[in-house]
């Protein structure tokens, strides 16, 4: 493989005539590539005995590379079928990630490289394409669904991932329907095990006891609804989701839960009802906008009686610095307008809207063996999968839950949850533990 050492020492010789791709790659990367590289021009780089590979197969996907930043023209080339992987499965590429994750170092190389590189590639190359179709709109061209984490627009976003298929995601999320972090009680647990500890972990948070009054907002398939009201709870849920409303309808019906539990399909915000003993919000955060997070945590307090609990459990950021900014991938692909921050910006925005903050802990390693299990079922109805949504989505779902879980790993991302209450006139804590009261 010419390395960017060679290239500068013979740049004589290279500028005399065009660049192959994968010349380009290796001036890019220089001898770091972690995996072999091939192209549609008959070049190679990389290790010839590299068990990953990447395959550009046309000269669209040179395109998406060329003029998409970050990881938005990877995954454009390879949704759209102009990138193939090799050495691992499509429904879990993990290892492709991490290796080019821990490798791959992008230089920039002289002005007078950068030229042979653009004539190489062709100025044609360089000229911005429509994106796979499977592509959100950008940020700035939402506007007409509305303003950011209006009622329309927030609407518009969760049809967007979470309308995909109740059967696709049967598939890859198992009996449980549940689309958030697990909690493992130990190493050897099964996915249902860790999903029914986390359902645990949240109900003993909140001291929930039958009777009591539990209002759960973005409850998805309304696993949380369910698991109260088994125990006597009064559940409500709201999703805006209309797929997973029908599901969760269904599922409290069938289990004979009618009379504790109900799922609407709906905004939270349209909640009228208010006294409710505890409220959860498992994984709804990332949706509101930092932003709205005042009149968020207001507007649960207000549901709450005097004395009431709150569970926010959502992703975060691992550190509070930084702005809330679009994620390429994830914004166009995943999750539109989503937003995250750190843990203690979250609490700064409880605490300042009234609420007492009584317990937080971190459960990262805890969503990377969420996401692992994930992919795994991913892989084992890739079939089905693919004949239920079609290979792009499929591919779309593979390269964000093994993205998600080597950001969760290395802690680019972590998981969240704080307990609150809502302060009563007396403010006695004689009702709560000295201890957390959540542990098994």
């Amino acid at each position: 493989m010419t390395t960017f050492k060679d290239r500068e020492t013979n740049s004589t010789d290279a500028t005399a005539g065009r660049l192959t791709l994968a010349e380009v790659l290796a001036i890019l990367v220089g001898d770091r590539l972690p995996v072999r590289f091939t192209a549609y021009d008959g070049s190679s780089a990389g290790p010839p005995d590299a068990p990953l590979g990447l395959d550009l197969l046309t000269p669209r996907g040179t395109n998406y590379l060329a003029t998409s930043s970050g990881d938005l023209g990877l995954a454009r080339a390879y949704i759209a079928g102009d990138l193939e992987i090799h050495g691992v499965h499509p429904g879990d590429p993990y290892e492709l990630l991490k290796a080019l994750s821990d490798s791959l170092v992008f230089t920039r190389p002289p002005a007078r490289m950068m030229v042979d590189i653009i004539r190489s590639i062709g100025v044609r190359q360089l000229r911005p394409i429509a994106p796979p179709p499977e592509e959100a709109r950008p940020r700035w061209r939402r506007i007409a669904g509305g303003l950011r984490h209006s009622k329309t627009r927030d609407a518009e976003a969760i049809r967007h991932h979470y309308d995909v298929s109740n059967t696709f995601y049967e598939w890859v999320l198992g009996p449980s329907m549940t689309y958030t972090c697990a909690c493992y009680p130990h190493g050897n647990a099964s996915l249902d095990e860790a999903q029914e500890n986390k359902y645990r972990l949240v109900f003993e948070k909140l001291r929930l006891l039958p009777g009591d009054r539990l209002l759960d907002v973005g409850c998805g398939w309304g696993g949380m609804v369910r698991y109260a009201a088994r125990r006597g709870v009064r559940a409500t849920g709201v999703t805006l989701s209309s797929e997973q409303a029908a599901w969760a309808q269904h599922a409290i019906a069938a289990e004979g839960l009618s009379d504790l539990a109900e799922v609407r399909h709906g905004d939270y915000r349209d909640i009228t009802e208010t006294g409710f003993d505890a409220v959860s919000s498992i994984g709804l955060l990332e949706h509101i906008g930092v932003r709205n997070y005042s009149s968020y945590f207001g507007f649960l307090q207000s549901r709450l009686r005097p004395g009431g609990l709150l569970l926010n459990h959502c992703i975060t950021r691992p550190e509070n610095r930084s702005e809330p900014a679009p994620r390429g991938f994830i914004d166009r692909y995943v999750f539109p307008d989503g937003e995250l921050t750190g843990s203690g910006r979250i609490i700064s925005e409880a605490q300042d809207a009234g609420l007492e903050v009584l317990h937080e802990e971190n459960l990262r390693h805890h969503y990377a063996m969420t996401l692992r299990d994930w992919c795994a079922n991913l892989v084992e109805h890739w079939d089905e999968a693919v004949a239920e949504v079609g290979l792009p989505t499929a591919k779309v779902w593979g390269l964000y839950m093994a993205g998600s879980r080597l950001g969760f790993e290395s802690n680019g991302i972590q998981l969240h949850q704080v307990l609150m209450a809502k302060p009563d006139e007396r403010s006695d804590v004689g009702e709560r533990p000295l201890r957390p009261w959540s542990t098994p």
